[in-house]
């Protein structure tokens, strides 16, 4: 359709420029333009009779000019007389061209034209850049078997296995990310909505354990709620669905697409609740019992620092990755924060609240090593190239501020 309203703009547009010098008559009228050459050839009569008589002109020369005069005025009367019927006959043509145009192009385009050709355009746009996807997702799936403890890979291959709508795989790469981070609430609920789309849109089962399990931790989680109750909806609990679409509806900007969508599925909900059944809004949720939360019994204080003769090769919006990790076994972070170079110098602080893993936290051990990496990539990997500052040792018991200066170079 957008290649005929095309193709129709571009016609027209030529008709306006062809026809109207076709179709637009002169202004100047035949009879006017008769009466002036008459009028001139007078004049000029009188001019030739007056020098006859005053001896300016002999009476051969007088009888030669007169005669070209009067073939002078019969051509021009003559030629003005072709150029009316010219004009009067050249509207035939526009006709022609009206009908001839459309009806020519059409039949060319019929014949020589591909019309599949305009969305094959687009599909081969996109090729070059889903195609360059696969293989940065292949080439981190690469990594991630010889790394099988970064949690992090995991998760960005799981995000990207479901961009490249491969769900089993994605639910391959969350299951994998779950069991190293356990239960944190990003990575159970993009676990829980994977195996849902594995199972034909179903939260039945795992994924709604899984979904409940994130709503006890955070309450006021927006994919939590809006899965939840999807979860609810399916097995028939209209009321318990309601009232986690009615929390997540007061969450959402006012008048977004998102709430929009939310008060539609709220207006269906209202037709599958009978009559009389009091609002379920504050009626809790059944859930699993809240798992214990890890007690912040171990905390590490670091100040993070960048060193001057580095700062040239560095851009504000590079990544510091702040963590700390056991002096032997797996190096995993035992617990992590994430800034920007911008935010250099900073003090963050180092606890078993944010650790990765519930049975590798920092009050599992009793020293460890913190290092903080500037990634320009932003990957959670080690590269070539990344900044990083190290202390090797630092006793748990150490409340003091541990300063890490930034000045070396991953090779």
């Amino acid at each position: 359709m957008l290649f005929l309203l095309i193709s129709s703009v571009l016609i027209l547009t030529a008709f306006l420029i062809i026809l109207p010098p076709l179709w637009r008559k002169h202004p100047v009228a035949a009879a006017d333009q008769d009466q002036r050459n008459i009028a001139i050839a007078r004049q000029r009569l009188t001019e030739l009779k007056e020098q006859l008589q005053a001896g300016a002109l002999s009476q051969t020369l007088y009888d030669e000019q007169l005669a070209e005069l009067e073939q002078a005025l019969s051509d021009d009367l003559d030629i003005h007389s072709h150029v009316k019927t010219s004009l009067s006959q050249g509207r035939w043509m526009a006709w022609v061209l009206v009908l001839a145009i459309p009806l020519v192009a059409g039949s060319l385009y019929w014949n020589l034209g591909n019309y599949q050709s305009l969305s094959q355009v687009e599909q081969t746009a996109a090729a070059p850049e889903r195609e360059q996807m696969v293989k940065m997702v292949a080439g981190l799936a690469e990594r991630l078997e010889k790394q099988p403890d970064d949690a992090l890979g995991w998760t960005m291959l799981g995000r990207s296995y479901k961009y490249l709508q491969q769900n089993d795989k994605a639910v391959d790469a969350f299951e994998h990310a779950y069991q190293l981070i356990g239960n944190q609430v990003e990575i159970m609920l993009l676990y829980a909505d994977a195996l849902a789309f594995v199972n034909d849109q179903q939260l039945a089962g795992k994924p709604a354990e899984l979904v409940f399990k994130a709503l006890v931790m955070e309450p006021d989680n927006v994919t939590g709620l809006w899965l939840g109750g999807m979860a609810k909806a399916q097995t028939g609990e209209f009321v318990e669905a309601r009232s986690l679409w009615k929390k997540l509806e007061a969450l959402l900007p006012p008048g977004s697409e998102a709430q929009q969508e939310i008060q539609g599925l709220l207006a269906k909900l209202a037709t599958q609740i009978p009559e009389g059944v009091a609002e379920a809004e504050s009626k809790p949720v059944q859930a699993e019992a809240k798992p214990a939360q890890p007690a912040n019994t171990a905390s590490i204080k670091v100040q993070v620092s960048l060193a001057p003769e580095l700062q040239k090769s560095t851009s504000p919006t590079d990544t510091v990755f702040i963590y700390a990790q056991a002096l032997s076994g797996p190096k995993m972070p035992l617990a992590i924060v994430r800034k920007q170079l911008s935010d250099l110098p900073l003090t963050v602080e180092l606890t078993d609240a944010i650790a990765m893993m519930p049975t590798m936290k920092l009050s599992n051990f009793e020293q460890v090593k913190l290092l903080a990496r500037i990634s320009k990539s932003g990957g959670a990997i080690q590269q070539p190239g990344d900044l990083i500052g190290v202390i090797e040792q630092v006793n748990l018991t150490d409340n003091s501020v541990h300063n890490i200066v930034i000045n070396g170079s991953i090779k």
